[in-house]
């Protein structure tokens, strides 16, 4: 798993690389993608960021239980540090991530894409926490982003039964944002992404901590959190370039501050 430019200007792509073990996250993936996050996070030129995956069979089918299978009670409560710290480095990007989900995104993968701002699924993705079929709750954030994105009676549904919904499901409840065809998922995400960061790094970074900081808090106190993120936006050059861009009918040239 390594982060990559996607090839378009302020788009960066984190692919989940163990193909032949369904893209299982195991302590060396965790950890790597914990690395890779803090390193995009710093990077001034990634604007948006895709986490896709490699292979035809899996976006990520949660943690490696045959990994799992070995390890004392010790081992796994050590694991468990390095899993949040993953799944913790997802949620604290400051730039809007996208995920490009085919396949299974099952346990630890659904909630890998529920940490992201945006849920691209193809017409092949199936989406599931089965957690509590093997004795286990919903570690990733499972039990406390679905309720957030889908509402707590769906997100009990899902959590509580253990079964698998596709795609089709997947958009109709909320759980993905945009269906794609079969093998479009990461095109339609990166094109996706593309669109977004043609706007102000500033703005939209700042809208992203508004939906975020304002979620589960009250009306009022969210709407100082929107007032926060609007005053960033406001005192930015790249205001002054946006409405200069407006004025002059010219596509704006983001300073970034």
């Amino acid at each position: 798993m390594q982060p990559h430019l996607a090839g378009h200007a302020g788009v960066c792509e984190i692919i989940l690389d163990r193909p032949e073990a369904l893209n299982a996250i195991d302590t060396a993936m965790a950890t790597r993608l914990a690395q890779a996050c803090a390193e995009l996070a710093s990077e001034s030129g990634s604007r948006v960021v895709v986490l896709s995956a490699a292979g035809d069979r899996a976006f990520c089918v949660g943690a490696d239980l045959k990994e799992r299978n070995r390890l004392s009670d010790a081992e796994l409560l050590a694991q468990r540090e390095v899993f949040r710290a993953a799944f913790a480095s997802v949620l604290a990007l400051p730039q809007p991530v996208i995920a490009a989900v085919h396949g299974y995104a099952l346990g630890g993968g659904c909630e890998l894409a529920l940490c992201c701002d945006l849920i691209v699924a193809d017409e092949t993705a199936v989406f599931g926490l089965p957690e509590t079929t093997v004795g286990l709750v919903p570690g990733g954030g499972g039990t406390q982003l679905a309720q957030r994105k889908l509402g707590p009676g769906r997100a009990a549904d899902l959590i509580f039964t253990g079964r698998q919904v596709t795609a089709d499901e997947a958009e109709r409840i909320g759980l993905a944002d945009r269906l794609a065809p079969a093998g479009k998922a990461a095109q339609q995400a990166l094109e996706l992404a593309q669109q977004i960061a043609a706007n102000s790094p500033v703005a939209i970074r700042a809208a992203k901590q508004a939906i975020r900081h304002g979620a589960g808090i009250g009306l009022t106190a969210a709407l100082d959190v929107e007032d926060a993120a609007w005053r960033v936006a406001a005192m930015s050059q790249d205001r002054r370039e946006g409405i200069a861009a407006f004025n002059e009918k010219r596509a704006p040239s983001w300073p970034g501050q």
